[in-house]
């Protein structure tokens, strides 16, 4: 069978063609080594078929993953563990407040600030050097909408009204610098156009290159608690509600584990996954 000819149906509905080296890089991206690589790659190609979905072909990769080490799994699972952050877009929001703590700001959650027309609730706001930039954050549960250029267009106006009413508002005197979008999906064309001639920082699944949200999780090993293949879904909601948002806040939090009734077995089953994952 020629690989290059069979048509996939990505989330979206959109038909494109299977990539062999596009697989190979979400496996690597996981951890595992060239040799796992390979094997999984054989087996999903003896059950590629025209018309496969991009979720079967993930699911059986996943399942192969899974069977090997459940933290190279856990790894590549991220961006559907990022939609399991939902429904409510609140848990999204901690969690970009967390990877920005880690990254050296000081941040705060759903702030309301009197802009110069009207008040405005701010997902987060963050502060570094004396500087302080505001942060909207789009969260979408299923990977079907983009953010087109509504989104940067009505975050950008409020921005200027929260702007022209800072020197009032601000606590501590530190200057607003920057407004930002962020988002677990992707920005259309016209959005990224709008955002950059207007000043606005973008920040998506992989946007800017080599410095999306992806990469930037990766690079700081802050995972969310949803990547666990070890958890159920029920245990997952029950920690997001205590806001345990990351998976290496368990690691210190582990007493959340034992209210849970998790058996001490399955709980080290499980902070070894974290461990590895985080330290991978």
């Amino acid at each position: 069978m020629n690989i290059s000819n069979i048509d996939i149906i990505k989330s979206s509905g959109e038909k494109v063609k299977f990539s062999l080296e596009k697989l190979r890089a979400s496996l690597k991206r996981s951890g595992a080594d060239e040799h796992v690589v390979n094997q999984i790659l054989d087996k999903v190609h003896d059950e590629l078929y025209q018309g496969i979905s991009t979720k079967e072909i993930y699911n059986r990769a996943f399942a192969l993953l899974k069977k090997n080490k459940s933290h190279f799994a856990s790894k590549y699972k991220l961006k559907k563990a990022i939609y399991e952050l939902g429904p409510t877009g609140f848990p999204f929001e901690r969690f970009v407040s967390a990877i920005l703590d880690y990254s050296g700001y000081k941040t705060e959650v759903g702030t309301i600030l009197q802009g110069k027309c009207v008040s405005h609730e701010i997902d987060v706001i963050a502060h570094k050097n004396s500087e302080a930039t505001l942060i909207e954050c789009k969260f979408h549960s299923d990977q079907g909408p983009n953010c087109n250029v509504k989104i940067p267009l009505y975050i950008n106006s409020r921005y200027l009204d929260v702007k022209a009413n800072w020197t009032k508002t601000s606590k501590d005197k530190a200057s607003l610098t920057e407004g930002w979008v962020v988002t677990n999906t992707r920005f259309t064309q016209d959005a990224l156009e709008y955002g950059n001639c207007c000043g606005l920082y973008l920040l998506s699944w992989d946007y800017p290159k080599n410095n999306g949200l992806k990469d930037r999780i990766d690079r700081l090993g802050l995972y969310p608690i949803t990547v666990s293949t070890l958890l159920t879904q029920r245990e997952k909601q029950f920690l997001l509600s205590r806001s345990v948002v990351l998976s290496r806040e368990l690691i210190n939090d582990k007493f959340y584990l034992d209210h849970l009734g998790v058996s001490e077995t399955r709980k080290k089953k499980i902070l070894d996954e974290i461990s590895q994952l985080c330290s991978s």
